[in-house]
């Protein structure tokens, strides 16, 4: 069976302490809770995806070492699809992750394998990108190995979506000319403005700053759609001349009601969902495809971890309802 998604980036092992409240600098704080698990946002969002019932394949770079394993035993149990570089050199990567009592976190992670993925590799999978309809990338691994990802999916028409998180320090505007979407958080967004067109502005703000204004800045990173993901408010969807289907170059989609335990992830299962339903509802307006990540997204913030949290099709329709054809 041909996959229907290809997910190319991260693993990471999370080792995860819950706190009441982040420490000050110099403070030690009691943990009332710790966990650990797979994770990593490309891992995170091939999960999301396949989740959702759609056929997914992941692309990652891991260490010959005990959490490499942990990462092959739970993706055979979870009956993800991977092709797995396991370097003998590098370790697999892990985090450190904080959350405090509102579910907001703290991360810092060494990405070990990851930042060696041979390009070679991701070459020598081509047969795995043939009959694909989307790559999903983000920026957890070395560039030269992104942009032959990017180069395959072009070769063969997939729909080519880049989570450019984090901002890779030595990003520039040619790689942005080969993706089709981009799912940037507030600070990323920023980042990518200053870094692409030396337009300064604060990602506290981004939430609270008028549409049209939105939808100027967006333009600017010349991305055929960027969709900022905004939090608690949702997401911000901007398009150039391809609208997708939607009645409108730009507009929000709101967030939806839920009971956060843990913010971690939500936006690698907004990534994952987001390229899950442009499979799962072709020729459905965009706003319908936001609408269905943005449900993806808030039902795994119910749910402690990472990977493990990413909810089924079948939560997401039995708590919101299936998306409209309109």
């Amino acid at each position: 069976m041909s996959n229907d998604v290809i997910v190319f980036g991260s693993y990471v092992q999370d080792h995860a302490w819950h706190v009441d409240h982040f420490a000050a600098p110099g403070e030690t704080r009691r943990a009332y809770a710790f966990s650990t698990g797979p994770g990593g946002k490309g891992f995170n969002q091939a999960v999301a995806c396949h989740r959702q019932g759609v056929a997914t394949v992941f692309m990652g770079a891991i260490g010959h070492d005990p959490l490499g394993e942990v990462a092959q035993r739970f993706a055979a149990a979870e009956g993800l699809a991977c092709r797995w570089l396991i370097r003998h050199d590098r370790p697999t990567a892990a985090s450190s992750i904080v959350v405090d009592s509102r579910g907001e976190n703290q991360i810092a992670v060494a990405l070990g394998a990851n930042e060696f993925f041979d390009p070679a590799f991701v070459r020598d999978a081509e047969p795995e990108f043939v009959g694909a309809k989307v790559l999903l990338v983000q920026l957890e691994n070395n560039l030269d190995a992104v942009i032959a990802a990017l180069r395959m999916a072009k070769k063969h028409q997939l729909v080519r979506i880049l989570n450019p998180a984090p901002v890779h320090p030595k990003l520039e505007r040619d790689l942005l000319v080969d993706i089709d979407i981009t799912t940037p958080n507030e600070t990323e967004f920023a980042q990518l403005l200053r870094r692409m067109t030396g337009v300064k502005v604060d990602p506290a703000g981004l939430a609270g700053t008028a549409d049209e204004r939105l939808h100027q800045w967006a333009r600017e990173l010349e991305v055929p759609t960027v969709v900022i993901t905004l939090g608690a408010s949702g997401c911000f969807v901007s398009h150039g001349e391809n609208q997708r289907g939607d009645n409108h170059p730009y507009y929000r989609v709101p967030a939806e009601s839920v009971k956060v335990r843990d913010t971690t992830g939500a936006g690698d299962a907004f990534s994952g969902g987001l390229a899950a339903g442009l499979v799962m509802f072709p020729g459905v307006p965009f706003l319908r495809i936001a609408q269905w990540a943005t449900r993806v997204a808030a039902l795994s913030t119910e749910e402690i971890g990472t990977a493990p949290a990413m909810p089924v099709r079948r939560e997401v329709e039995n708590r919101f309802g299936k998306p409209q054809a309109h």
